[in-house]
């Protein structure tokens, strides 16, 4: 059975959704990220990815207030992506309720400093974040394209003790057109024991269903969700 994990993106403390990435495309969806993750606790949902977009554009943790409100009013279990850049960042993440924390700019720009935290803290509690566009990766909030490809990234911290990827192909991400299941399959394809888990695109149940009939583990989704195209009723299908 498919892992569902709702996103919850943050800027200014709210939950919000953008379109590839592009934070001129904001739209708010609730005041309070809180209720919004009560409302998915209520319907049998347990993991959560939360994204603190303010820090992932100003390269430090932001948003850590709000990652312990969830935290301490829910027992979901979350991770945590966005501005974790420092020791002090990773910190401040886990010691505001998050059980796993996402990195993605720094495994490009600080690999020695990412494979650390992995050696450190393992790879339960250490996600890959490989944001790709046309299989590069992209960095900074996604303003920035590195000049890392997609497969010798991922083959290289697969080596490096890696086994959570969350994959999010920015094309489709907030576009509601369905997700990149062929870049999913090929991945899988060449590392069939990878906890991989897409991300962007998902614009209904239909899509989540395609991506567990390839056996894709996991799956994140927000834009969906909040503009009711998935319902949460849909939700407790796949909740075992």
């Amino acid at each position: 059975m498919i892992e569902l994990i709702p996103a919850i993106d943050i800027i200014d403390g709210k939950c919000v959704r953008l379109s590839q990435g592009d934070y001129g495309s904001k739209k708010v969806y609730n005041e309070n990220p809180v209720e919004v993750a009560r409302e998915l606790e209520a319907h049998g949902i347990r993991r959560l990815h939360v994204v603190d977009l303010d820090g992932a554009a100003s390269h430090h943790v932001v948003n850590y207030r709000v990652l312990e409100q969830i935290a301490s009013r829910t027992s979901l279990i979350i991770d945590f992506g966005g501005g974790v850049k420092s020791d002090e960042d990773l910190v401040i993440a886990f010691e505001n309720g998050a059980q796993m924390v996402t990195g993605g700019s720094i495994a490009v720009s600080n690999p020695k400093q990412f494979c650390r935290w992995l050696g450190m803290y393992g790879p339960g509690k250490i996600i890959l974040g490989a944001d790709v566009k046309d299989y590069k990766i992209s960095v900074n909030g996604w303003k920035d394209e590195s000049a890392c490809e997609l497969f010798p990234f991922l083959k290289e911290y697969v080596k490096n003790g890696i086994r959570k990827v969350i994959c999010t192909d920015i094309t489709c991400d907030g576009m509601l057109q369905g997700p990149s299941v062929s870049l999913y399959k090929e991945i899988l394809e060449r590392h069939p024991d990878l906890y991989l888990i897409a991300s962007g695109g998902v614009s209904c149940i239909e899509d989540v269903y395609l991506l567990e009939s390839v056996s894709v583990p996991a799956v994140i989704f927000g834009k969906a969700l909040y503009e009711g195209r998935i319902a949460l009723k849909d939700l407790e299908k796949f909740i075992v």
